[in-house]
């Protein structure tokens, strides 16, 4: 997620109870609970640095981090090709079963899903 202001306020929106955005005051987030963190995003606004977490219906919680710019050795948006024709059909149809059941879910149509699986895929 590259703006985790807008993430805390879409997962608000959607009836999840998102933490407020935080920081690790060590700079690296690599623990559980609460301790350690620092209200508000990293100060440098450095990417990795800024988090929201939420728990799910199912008990399960989740962090999600601000990522503006990815480390080395991560996926390339530019290099990322497909084998052949199929191979992308195949993609687009596992994102678009994927997007089915989160509308089911939702209750909600969501007619730009596609504008958000190319940015996040």
């Amino acid at each position: 997620m590259d703006d985790i202001g807008a993430a805390h306020d879409e997962l608000k929106r959607i009836g999840a109870d998102p933490s407020d955005v935080f920081h690790d005051e060590g700079g690296v987030f690599h623990h559980a609970g609460t301790d350690a963190r620092v209200p508000g995003p990293d100060p440098k606004r450095s990417s990795y640095g800024s988090f929201v977490s939420f728990g799910d219906p199912d008990g399960n919680g989740w962090v999600l981090q601000e990522i503006t710019t990815r480390l080395p050795g991560r996926l390339d948006p530019a290099a990322t090709t497909f084998a052949s024709a199929g191979d992308l059909a195949s993609a687009l149809r596992r994102s678009a079963a994927a997007h089915g059941e989160h509308e089911a879910r939702t209750g909600a149509e969501d007619p730009n899903w596609p504008d958000w699986y190319a940015r996040y895929r």
